[in-house]
């Protein structure tokens, strides 16, 4: 089950990032679901698509605490 929470979150990321602040609040969210594991895997992924859409590297930061 939990991991079709991650699969869930990523898809969810991203459909939103188009938008920065959504996408952090969606990150925020993906915390709190997401055992830390999969919150280090989600953090990888996150990099991997900043790449290809830079403005959302502010969102990283709640991924580093």
């Amino acid at each position: 089950m939990a991991r079709a929470m991650f699969e869930y979150t990523k898809i969810v990321l991203d459909k939103v990032s188009f938008d920065a602040n959504l996408f952090c609040k969606e990150v925020k969210k993906a915390i709190q679901r997401l055992l830390p594991h999969e919150i280090e895997e989600l953090r990888l992924w996150i990099i991997a698509l900043t790449r290809q859409n830079p403005e959302l590297n502010q969102c990283l930061i709640y991924l580093n605490t």
